[in-house]
């Protein structure tokens, strides 16, 4: 087995689910599959995203533009380490939550990470279209979105690359995802 179908050594999919982090750049696919997938096995599922939204009454674009990226990476990292958890859930993190202060070490100390893994181009092409509510991305179109991609990968990668699990996410679904974690539904 390969790192991408297994879990890491010291888990046992027998004693519980526990946390599972769903990590990557924004667009590949987090939230979609991290929802779709606690339904599947009934547990809860947490966006840290909706949550940072809810704490502060502010969608992020808008918290952003008011108060910079600083005090937002701040906030997010509160944000996930004083949300109180379940026993089992799926918790889908911001696209540069690991890459920021001791939270990668943090995730994988409270549960397991899985890193779904794009290419540049079809980030971009997800993007696309959504992008005045993703604040790094607005005003970036075609090849200048791509290469901004690719520069943000390159500096996150060995951030991300340390998940206990790395999943391509091109044709990753709820279904492959639960066999990946070897996890059965609840």
């Amino acid at each position: 087995m390969n790192k991408e179908q297994q879990l890491s050594d010291n888990s046992n999919p027998s004693q519980g689910l526990g946390l599972i982090f769903l990590i990557g750049f924004m667009g590949s696919g987090k939230t979609t599959l991290g929802r779709k997938l606690a339904a599947k096995i009934g547990v809860e599922f947490i966006d840290l995203d909706h949550k940072l939204e809810q704490q502060v009454e502010l969608s992020i674009a808008e918290y952003f533009t008011l108060f910079g990226e600083g005090p937002f990476r701040k906030l997010e990292s509160e944000v996930l380490k004083k949300t109180i958890y379940p026993d089992n859930a799926i918790i889908s993190t911001g696209g540069g939550l690991p890459f920021f202060f001791d939270n990668m070490e943090w995730m994988k100390t409270h549960g397991k990470t899985v890193y779904i893994k794009l290419s540049p181009k079809t980030l971009a092409d997800r993007l696309e279209s959504g992008k005045e509510e993703r604040p790094l991305l607005q005003e970036k179109h075609g090849d200048a979105l791509i290469t901004f991609i690719e520069q943000k990968l390159a500096e996150r990668e060995s951030f991300y690359s340390r998940a206990d699990i790395i999943a391509d996410g091109l044709s990753l679904t709820a279904e492959k995802l639960e066999q990946i974690l070897e996890i059965k539904a609840t």
